[in-house]
């Protein structure tokens, strides 16, 4: 999967956010330490804990490739 990230630079250095995904953010003080906390911050917006959901409502889980 591709992301779209936007990065910005203030006095404490790098941060981005990813507009497809609401609420992503990461920082790093660094270009390498950002990508690498950016990629940590889509993987953990993106995961789910089933176990977190009732399960008498749920009839499947599936996953979706894009």
């Amino acid at each position: 999967m591709v992301f779209k990230v936007i990065v910005h630079e203030d006095k404490d250095g790098l941060w981005a956010e990813v507009p497809s995904i609401k609420g992503c953010f990461s920082q790093g003080e660094t270009m390498e330490e950002l990508e690498n906390n950016i990629k940590e911050a889509i993987e953990g917006c993106l995961s789910v804990d089933i176990e977190k959901y009732s399960k008498n409502n749920i009839v499947k889980t599936i996953e979706v490739v894009l």
